[in-house]
């Protein structure tokens, strides 16, 4: 009573200090939250000034815009009264100094039946009030800013004001009106414009183009199209008419556009084409392209088709200057748009519209708008980039922009995007060889890159000298550029063998039938006589270059070296079995350190050749880790050297085992490349037919070999072939007598029971752990456990609880081992055995049953465990008993000191009740910890952190098994 009385105590002092803590905690949060609101009110205050601040300048910019339109229209009227007086008078004065007043009269008579003529306007006029109501308007339109008018969804407009045209010749049609208007009206200011301007047209429209001519400009042949009025019955003509349609159709569309719907705007197209193809005025012309790119804000695939038809019929029609002057600006306006579509827009015009446009502009301006672009964000953008400069290449006049559209070609190549870089390598690539002719540098940079891209990763371990040192950490980009780069590499492949075959210097033999590559023809390139350096350059720099790359990966890059394996099984392929025999094996046979045969190599680079061999012990390693698994799934992987391969592999597994200054690191890297060579289904077999002659072996060494081999390629079988070659190795080699066979079997059958859930599988597995736990030896129980432990997180439900109810057998067995050393052993093995099953999905029965009582039968025992496995017992034995724990306790009390070892463990002064950090938090070992699972963490941080301590566990325990490896 007074011990329960002292727990009560202690934890009554626990809640009180927790209640001051949660009154600090709620007053301090009461006064974040009134700061907050003082905060928002303050902002609403500032939103609210901000508002009537915009209001007021919104009030002040309409104030100011009809301001300036009352100014531009009375700057108009005057503007063309002047320009029409003068034109008058220049030519009246002309001939009155010249002394011809029979001319003179000829004026005045014009200039009275124009009188005439605008008097019977002025009636029809009065007769027609519908032609009174369109000169309103027309009037009325004078005093309306010329604008740009872009729609969006919403039908909002937003005007782009465009800049005044300088002299009149450019004025608008506003003004064409204005003036149409002032000499109606005005006739006895404005009596002598119509004489002296006789391309006006009936209906008050002056032509641009002539009023152009009078700016002091030579007559251009469009001018002829207008004829000149010289009477004032004659009528309109056909063309000024034209010219009169145009400009009114070019004043309309903008105010038409909005109104149509999105989806059907494109039916403006032929209108807004045949405006700015048949406008005199540069300014309208330039509106009217802004309107055909913005004609829809969002344009769709087909949209944007039908827009760049229209680009491309109306560039055919204008010509080279006008798209570079009209059309080509508004690409590059529209680089940087904020909508994708629109800028995908410009990607596919810069293919399109090159054809149009000179030869000098393709590869400066076209260029650089294709160069920012592969830097846009969107990764359509970027492959409509790559697309349009592969179309773009057979159009560039000359080759002084190669080496910049090759960085371009390396760089979208690299690209993150898959879509990007299929474009690139299936177009962009073979458009750069078919237009530079630069195969050659092309390689060079090719391999640059390829050991760049890893040699810039940092090193695995900071040790110098070390072979951690040499291999590489990859990034997930630089693994991407290598992977790329290598697939590029086997993509220029034909190209390289075509031009070794072209430049091959022995005529007589490359006109024959037969192979180009065959053994008569490296005999006389091995003569020296003749330089073949298309054909050196595979032998040479690339497998050179592939060597180092492959001594700079680590071991798990596998998806890389199956990369380069396949390129040189293409090689063998391309190239023919006499260049991989004479050739190709002998470079990669020195790269690893055996003995080749020269005799097909030239002299001159048999020294090069020589020096891929490695000279160091750091150098032999690294040619074990990265050149042996190339040379046997590359090289002697090919279809027609299967005995070689056979006889390759006999040599490093056979062999190699019974020397006995072979160390355990080298065995092991040998037994990593036989794995990367399965990772090729066709070896399968030939490596099963080697494995058992090493299991049915009398040499113990060959057996833990051929053992260690099946559990690393168990990966990569199905479950029939390990039902049928691997599993019948493993029960061969369980049965054998000596321990370390046995034991090296015990790990292999793990990993078997670790990737197939197969219901056969398994029950071979449990009868075979069986027998091996019948052993009863203490190594041998151990190696069992700790096998199943590592494969128990993969495995069925049902060989969980085969596995749990093993552990429960075994913790409730005597402990029959003398020394302490084995006893703790097998205490702190069997507390991780229960811990990763803990991290699994088990049954509540399995729990009840079988959980709890082992982690009891262990905790009879305290002192054999190891203080942290001790504390992670207890734990899980206090979440998984929930609300029994207190009648655990009470009930085991005697037998396994629950009470003595919980408070140790969870008390203050315990392993889990000392603070880590500053800030105060409540004991571990109080009420509200222990109904974590019910009131503090869900289910799934509970399982998380189960999971967390396995992963501890194991994590310890292979740095452990790594250090006794390093110490042997």
């Amino acid at each position: 009573m007074i011990r329960e009385n002292e727990s009560l105590q202690k934890a009554i002092e626990s809640l009180n200090y927790e209640k001051e803590l949660l009154m600090k905690n709620k007053d301090l949060a009461e006064g974040q939250i009134n700061a907050l609101t003082k905060s928002l009110a303050a902002t609403q205050k500032d939103l609210k000034d901000k508002e009537n601040l915009i209001q007021d300048v919104k009030h002040a910019w309409e104030h100011q815009r009809k301001e300036l339109n009352d100014c531009r229209a009375e700057i108009t009227s005057p503007k063309m009264h002047i320009e029409g007086s003068s034109s008058v008078q220049n030519p009246v004065t002309s001939s009155v100094d010249s002394a011809q007043p029979q001319a003179l009269e000829n004026y005045k008579e014009e200039i009275v039946s124009l009188q005439k003529e605008i008097e019977r306007l002025k009636s029809e006029k009065r007769d027609n009030p519908d032609l009174s109501d369109s000169n309103c308007a027309e009037k009325e339109s004078t005093y309306t800013e010329e604008k740009v008018v872009e729609v969006d969804e919403n039908k909002t407009l937003i005007s782009h004001p465009v800049e005044a045209a300088g002299p009149i010749d450019s004025n608008s049609l506003s003004a064409s009106v204005q003036a149409f208007d002032n000499s109606t009206h005005k006739p006895e200011d404005n009596l002598a414009e119509p004489a002296m301007n006789p391309s006006s047209t009936a209906d008050g429209f002056p032509s641009s183009r002539t009023l152009s001519q009078q700016n002091e400009k030579p007559p251009s042949e469009d001018s002829r199209l207008h004829s000149k009025s010289e009477t004032p019955s004659s009528g309109p003509a056909p063309d000024n008419m034209g010219l009169g349609t145009i400009q009114i159709l070019a004043d309309a569309l903008p105010k038409i556009v909005p109104y149509v719907l999105i989806n059907h705007r494109e039916e403006l197209l032929p209108l807004i084409m045949c405006a700015i193809e048949r406008h005199p005025d540069n300014a309208t012309r330039d509106s009217l392209t802004h309107t055909l790119f913005n004609l829809i804000k969002r344009p769709d695939e087909q949209q944007r088709r039908i827009i760049m038809d229209a680009c491309v019929s109306l560039a055919k029609n204008v010509g080279e200057m006008r798209t570079e002057i009209e059309l080509l600006p508004q690409c590059w306006e529209q680089i940087n748009h904020m909508y994708e579509e629109r800028r995908l827009l410009v990607a596919q015009s810069c293919g399109e519209l090159a054809e149009f446009v000179r030869p000098e502009i393709r590869d400066s301006l076209i260029l650089s708008i294709v160069q920012q672009l592969i830097e846009d964000p969107a990764t359509v953008v970027r492959e409509a980039a790559a697309h349009n400069l592969a179309l773009l290449l057979p159009l560039f006049p000359h080759m002084d922009k190669y080496f910049k559209v090759e960085e371009l070609m390396f760089q979208l190549a690299c690209d993150p995007s898959g879509v990007v870089v299929e474009t690139t390598l299936k177009e962009l690539l073979p458009a750069l060889i078919n237009w530079g002719n630069k195969l050659d540098h092309i390689l060079r940079v090719l391999i640059s890159h390829i050991l760049d891209s890893a040699e810039h990763c940092p090193p695995l371990a900071g040790v110098e000298g070390s072979v951690e040192s040499h291999l590489r950490v990859l990034g997930e980009q630089e693994r991407w550029n290598l992977d790329i780069l290598l697939r590029i590499l086997a993509d220029l492949l034909p190209h390289v063998h075509q031009k070794a075959i072209e430049t091959c210097p022995f005529s007589s033999v490359s006109e024959s039938n037969g192979p180009i590559f065959s053994s008569s023809v490296l005999e006389l390139y091995a003569g020296g006589h003749f330089e073949w350096p298309a054909f050196e350059w595979m032998h040479v720099e690339c497998f050179s270059g592939l060597i180092q790359l492959s001594c700079l990966l680590p071991q798990k890059e596998d998806s890389l070296r199956n990369r380069t394996s396949k390129f040189l099984l293409a090689v063998s392929e391309l190239f023919g079995e006499s260049y991989s025999t004479h050739i190709m094996m002998p470079v990669f046979l020195v790269a690893v350190g055996d003995a080749a045969d020269f005799t097909f190599f030239p002299p001159n680079i048999h020294s090069r050749i020589r020096g891929l061999k490695p000279r160091t012990a750091v150098a032999e390693r690294l040619a074990v880790l990265g050149i042996l698994p190339l040379l046997l799934a590359g090289v002697l992987g090919s279809p027609g050297k299967r005995e070689q391969l056979a006889d390759y592999l006999r040599k490093l597994l056979v062999e190699g085992a019974t020397k006995e200054n072979q160390s355990i690191t080298h065995n092991n890297d040998i037994v990593n490349a036989v794995r990367f060579l399965c990772t090729f289904e066709e070896h399968h077999s030939l490596i099963f037919d080697i494995l058992w002659e090493m299991v049915v072996s009398s040499n113990i060494e060959l057996k833990i070999g051929a053992a260690n081999i099946l559990k690393v390629i168990v990966t990569y079988v199905d479950a029939k072939v390990a039902s049928t070659h691997v599993l019948p190795a493993l029960i061969t080699l369980g049965s054998d007598q000596n321990l370390k066979v046995k034991n090296a079997s015990i790990d292999a059958f793990g990993a078997v029971a670790q990737h197939f859930k197969n219901d056969m599988i398994v029950d071979k597995i449990r009868v075979q752990m069986d027998a091996f736990l019948e052993d009863g030896s203490h190594e041998t129980t151990m190696a069992v456990v700790r096998s199943l432990v590592v494969a128990l997180p993969h495995t069925t439900e049902r060989f969980r609880d085969y596995f749990l109810t093993k552990i429960f057998q075994l913790t409730s067995m005597p402990a029959f081992a003398t020394d302490g050393m084995s006893r703790r052993e097998r205490a702190n093995v069997f507390c991780e055995a229960i811990c990763a099953v803990d991290a699994t999905d088990i049954s509540a029965n399995s729990i009840r049953d079988f959980l709890l009582p082992s982690i009891q039968n262990l905790l009879r025992d305290p002192d054999t465990l190891d203080p942290a496995h001790k504390e992670a017992l207890e734990i899980i034995l206090k979440e998984r008993s929930g609300g029994t724990f207190d009648a655990l306790s009470k009930v085991m009390g005697a037998h396994i000191g629950i009470p003595s070892s919980m408070t140790s463990i969870f008390g203050e002064g315990g392993l889990l009740g000392k603070k880590e950090s500053t800030a105060p938090t409540s004991p571990v070992g109080s009420p509200r910890a222990g109904a974590s699972s019910a009131h503090g963490l869900a289910p799934e941080d509970t399982r998380f952190m189960r999971i967390m301590r396995v992963t501890d566990m194991l994590r310890g325990k292979a740095k452990s098994q790594e250090e006794t490896h390093q110490n042997q």
